[in-house]
């Protein structure tokens, strides 16, 4: 291990692309911690504490909510996007000849991406914002957000330049993603939500070690270690699990030369959508959660009562919470692993290159078997993600201590994004004839 860090840092353009993308994380952590003016940040703290909603959302911003810094959105508007543009995909036709012109269509999807995140982000920011402007601080009795009011004339522009500000973090933050997938290693969004997630640790553990009450402490810390290891080994094992399809090259004879009749395999992956369901399931939970906290400020009293009693069953301590997130996270796997299974183009490629998996006729033959075997073994995938993501609920529900809610979804990312970016470390060392990371 000690040896393949070495030899990466030996390799200038490798070395290169790892500062690059430690440089880029430091950038966040800087925009992450330059906070929008008129925010009572003690309060807030106080209050998004009291959430764990919210504190779900502060973790993944690297504790940007908390500040209600630049970065208090993180990059959610931007994967919000992208679960709509792939959802309308298949459905518009327009975008459905795009997504066959190979790169140049999907860089057309990508911009259209771009700027569907823009009006997201004015939403979102402007709900977050309105939520924590009717909120006030138990010791001082001033709002946690000072002269917010979009409709209102004398704190119109204060509240534009807040919501601007919001917006153009959040892009900042995907410029700075995109950054890295192109000129550093691993997924740049990934990566953010990693670098964010892991800067909030710190205090997650924390409020762990201290316990929730006395006498779980003790108890609760060894069910977060042996969960945390549980999660960590069946990540790795999940993730490098495969099913090897053994495909045959036809001979073929040029200019007196015999080419092909070797055989090779297509590697069919466990879990081929990677911690991308996790994500976009997360985003999804979230979202039902903060529409319910923007209408508690509601008027009409009915509308309040019916956004408390949504804002109370989809906290993520509650069983309807993590039903659903265990089925949404299901099916984000299987449905991602489609698009990506499409995307390849595994049995056109075969046939044009006279190539065939034995005992398998070549064409739509060929696409039905490898479906069905995608299907059987994506469902061990799936079913693994979703019972790990809601396993931190379980033992809490055993030994009580509730800190336990945050860690879920948080390490599987991490796992899953630090074993990506190995993967290409590993790839860009082997390229180069040096023994990589994993032995």
């Amino acid at each position: 291990m000690l040896a393949a860090v070495i030899n990466a840092f030996r390799i200038p353009d490798l070395r290169n692309k790892i500062l690059f993308t430690l440089g880029m994380l430091v950038v966040f952590r800087f925009i992450a911690s330059v906070p929008i003016p008129g925010v009572d940040r003690e309060g807030l703290r106080d209050y998004i504490e009291q959430s764990q909603l919210l504190g779900m959302l502060n973790l993944f911003s690297g504790s940007g909510l908390t500040n209600f810094s630049l970065a208090a959105l993180g990059v959610y508007p931007y994967i919000t996007a992208s679960i709509i543009m792939q959802l309308m995909t298949p459905i518009i036709p327009k975008l459905n000849e795009l997504s066959n012109e190979g790169q140049q269509g999907r860089n057309k999807i990508n911009q259209y991406t771009h700027w569907l995140t823009i009006p997201l982000a004015l939403l979102q920011g402007y709900g977050q914002a309105l939520l924590f402007s009717n909120e006030t601080n138990p010791n001082t009795g001033e709002p946690l957000i000072t002269g917010f009011g979009l409709f209102d004339g004398g704190t119109f522009l204060p509240t534009l330049a807040i919501l601007l500000s919001l917006t153009a973090g959040t892009m900042l933050l995907v410029w700075i993603g995109e950054l890295i997938t192109e000129n550093g290693i691993g997924n740049g969004i990934s990566i953010i939500i990693f670098g964010g997630i892991v800067a909030s640790m710190p205090g997650s553990l924390g409020q762990l070690f201290s316990g929730n009450a006395v006498g779980q402490g003790l108890f609760g810390t060894a069910l977060f270690l042996l969960i945390g290891l549980v999660t960590i080994v069946g990540v790795v094992l999940v993730n490098e699990g495969q099913r090897r399809i053994p495909v045959h090259h036809a001979k073929r004879v040029r200019s007196g030369r015999v080419y092909g009749g070797n055989t090779t395999h297509i590697p069919l992956k466990v879990n081929s959508a990677g911690m991308i369901p996790l994500i976009f399931a997360v985003s999804i939970m979230v979202f039902p959660g903060m529409i319910a906290s923007f209408l508690q400020s509601s008027s009409v009293e009915t509308v309040r009562d019916a956004a408390g009693w949504l804002q109370r069953q989809l906290q993520p301590n509650t069983f309807q919470y993590n039903f659903i997130y265990f089925f949404m996270v299901v099916g984000f796997t299987y449905f991602y692993t489609l698009v990506v299974f499409q995307q390849q183009k595994i049995p056109e490629n075969l046939q044009r290159q006279g190539a065939f998996i034995p005992g398998i006729r070549p064409g739509r033959n060929t696409a039905e078997y490898l479906g069905r075997v995608l299907n059987r073994i994506t469902l061990i995938g799936a079913l693994f993600l979703g019972i790990v993501a809601i396993l931190p609920y379980v033992g809490a529900q055993i030994s009580g201590v509730q800190s336990l809610q945050l860690s879920s979804t948080s390490l599987l990312i991490v796992v899953g994004v630090a074993i990506d970016t190995m993967r290409q470390l590993e790839a860009q060392l082997m390229m180069r004839n040096y023994e990589g990371f994993i032995q």
